[in-house]
């Protein structure tokens, strides 16, 4: 039996799914009994914590800066071109007085060029981590959006939603011992807890991906209980997108594969058995309003449950 749950006021609601039929109410006893429990959640409404957000680029106007609400925010020299050219050397003592005086523990690290190259952002990672042992680190290279700003605000989205998130799955685990717990992604499939804690923003309508999924194979069924079944209908998916350059087809054939590879890394990481992961989709995209050569690469991969 597999256990859909959506995360819903004024309580979760629970639905059973046996050879792909709905049954509910579901007992606590039998909620504990399920082979895994599939939650649908959205994060919209959730409390998110202050951010310590470090961008690693040129100087820019107060308009511009890094938008953190409660948190703070710096800016250091470094970066790179969408080419990968060095703009300036990392200004590693700004990073490790940041890190050591914000007070903060969850940190957005934004770096220009890093889609193409993270080594930047890599840095700070580093820097963060020997200054404040408990941190919870965003990179941006890991969301692929070439624009600086839209990289930027997710990576500090995933970052302010962590604390809450780590708090939703420890809370399943409590109400589930035993059994494995996987989250809805907001473009569909599901991911491990392990993957829900570390990128949130991948669930970030997971609810509302999963009542649409449900309404589609059960018209007529009230929302939340659709909600529920569209998530434990679900298979583990994970999705990698990159900024790559390429001249000729056998170096874009190289780095395709090396963004396949990633995909299938990740989707395992999200749940899915070694075995049965595979490519689901793969877009290439010219960026042509910049140099030749450079791409947007979307992988998604997906897989079967254990």
């Amino acid at each position: 039996m597999i256990l859909g749950v959506a995360l819903v006021r004024p309580s979760p609601v629970l639905v059973a799914v046996r050879d792909g039929a709905p049954e509910w109410p579901v007992s606590r006893a039998a909620a504990r009994a399920a082979a895994r429990a599939c939650v649908a959640v959205d994060l919209g409404d959730v409390p998110t914590a202050a951010v310590a957000a470090i961008r690693v680029g040129g100087p820019c106007p107060e308009a511009l800066r890094p938008r953190v609400g409660s948190g703070t925010a710096t800016i250091v020299r470094g970066g790179h071109s969408l080419t990968g050219r060095v703009l300036a050397p990392l200004d590693t003592e700004a990073v490790r007085r940041f890190a050591a005086t914000c007070g903060l523990t969850d940190f957005a690290v934004t770096a220009t060029g890093s889609p193409m190259l993270a080594d930047h952002e890599l840095a700070v990672a580093a820097i963060i981590a020997a200054e404040v042992p408990r941190a919870r680190i965003t990179l941006s290279y890991e969301f692929g959006h070439p624009g600086l700003r839209e990289r930027e605000e997710a990576t500090i989205r995933n970052a302010a939603l962590g604390p809450e998130t780590g708090r939703i799955a420890d809370e399943a685990a409590r109400e589930l011992p035993g059994v494995p717990v996987f989250f809805a992604r907001s473009g569909g499939g599901l991911v491990s807890a392990h993957y829900f804690r570390r990128y949130p923003l991948a669930c970030d309508l997971g609810g509302t991906a999963s009542l649409a999924r449900g309404r589609a194979v059960l018209p007529g069924v009230p929302g939340e209980v659709a909600a529920a079944y569209g998530a434990a209908i679900g298979r583990p998916e994970a999705q990698v997108e990159r900024i790559v350059q390429a001249r000729g087809r056998a170096e874009l054939d190289r780095v395709l594969q090396d963004a396949r590879d990633e995909a299938l890394t990740r989707v395992v990481s999200a749940g899915a058995l070694p075995g049965s992961a595979r490519i689901a989709e793969t877009t290439v995209n010219p960026l042509s309003y910049l140099p030749d050569g450079l791409y947007r690469v979307r992988v998604t991969a997906e897989g079967t449950m254990p």
